[in-house]
């Protein structure tokens, strides 16, 4: 009598590894560009938005912006792939994926920060900002990270 083999299900560590990779580019790439008046154009990708925020004295939001767009996708991320790679039992299993299924509830903050922003600078007449390619790719990475989350999960009930 042979044992039935489990599926290997490479579609998560696939976009584990997507998403992380896109996560670091979507960090560094710029996610918006603000043009004031016809003098100052300046660019910024997530971490120097926190750097310049922070420089600005406005350390709360930086804090903020740091810990929902840098840290919670970083954890979100290393717990799945201990979640994938680790041996643990059911619950365990079940429980962290609870813990990251609470953390993907907050991780389309950054993008919803962008969107907020180009849209108030519609509205003004000093002001202009245009979304660019980083918040798209941002966005690719939690999007994957979310259905990796949905695929752990599903795997985790059936075994």
């Amino acid at each position: 009598m042979t044992a039935q083999k489990k599926p290997l299900h490479l579609e998560i560590p696939l976009l584990l590894v997507s998403s992380a990779l896109t996560l670091v580019a979507g960090l560094l790439m710029p996610v918006i560009t603000i043009n004031q008046m016809v003098f100052w154009k300046d660019s910024f990708s997530v971490l120097t938005g926190i750097r310049a925020l922070y420089t600005e004295g406005h350390v709360a939001l930086a804090v903020i912006v740091f810990v929902f767009s840098v840290i919670f996708p970083i954890i979100k991320l290393g717990t799945m792939f201990i979640v994938w790679l680790g041996r643990f039992n059911h619950e365990e299993k079940k429980k962290a994926l609870a813990w990251v299924s609470y953390l993907g509830k907050w991780s389309m903050l950054d993008v919803f920060v962008v969107a907020v922003t180009v849209v108030i600078s519609k509205i003004s007449s000093v002001m202009d900002a245009k979304a660019q390619a980083g918040i798209y790719v941002f966005a690719a990475s939690i999007a994957m990270s979310i259905v990796a989350s949905m695929r752990l999960e599903r795997v985790n009930r059936t075994r």
